[in-house]
């Protein structure tokens, strides 16, 4: 089934979010991550750091949904990115929990980047435009130290696990982002 006919059967609340995010993407407003990025690392610079997560978001903003479902293929370039810039990090699957004070207000399967002890949360701007996601949660992309997480969430790895193997991160974005990072060299 297409992206179309699945909307035409889908809640008139479901068509009116799709039809927002196609208008935004067409004006080049979609949202990006650099406008609310917790940045707390010294890892490249902070421009080359908020220049890697929007041009990963305009990538990886395919899902009929938006990037909100992407965040495998969001940390799978990112991580990509980053090792091509010679910064050693890797894809981290498992459990994010989102917290309102010490309540937990929901939990989903995520993937984020590690480096070393750094992470990077970087695709959760826009969690608020997936509709299976509570209006409550409201976090900020983040970057920076494993201990600095913001208690909004907390993020459980999955040890042992990977993400899954995605042709269009190796075939069809990543050539793109490559091509776009050779101007921090």
């Amino acid at each position: 089934m297409s992206g179309d006919e699945f909307l035409a059967m889908a809640p008139p609340e479901s068509r009116s979010l799709v039809e927002a995010m196609r208008a935004q993407k067409e004006a080049g407003t979609r949202p990006k991550p650099s406008s609310e990025v917790i940045d707390k690392s010294n890892i490249l610079t902070p421009d080359i750091r908020v220049s890697l997560l929007d041009s990963v978001a305009t990538l990886a903003d395919e899902n009929l949904f938006g990037r909100a479902e992407m965040c495998i293929q969001f940390a799978g370039l990112l991580s990509l990115a980053l090792n091509e810039l010679g910064v050693k990090s890797r894809v981290a699957v498992g459990t994010a929990m989102y917290f309102e004070g010490s309540t937990e207000i929901f939990r989903w399967d995520h993937a984020w980047v590690r480096i070393g002890d750094e992470v990077v949360d970087g695709n959760t701007d826009i969690l608020k435009e997936n509709p299976m996601v509570p209006d409550a949660v409201r976090v900020r992309p983040f970057w920076g130290s494993i201990t600095d997480i913001p208690s909004d969430r907390r993020l459980r790895e999955k040890h042992g696990a990977s993400a899954p193997l995605d042709e269009d991160i190796d075939k069809v974005w990543w050539p793109e982002l490559k091509a776009d990072i050779q101007r921090f060299r």
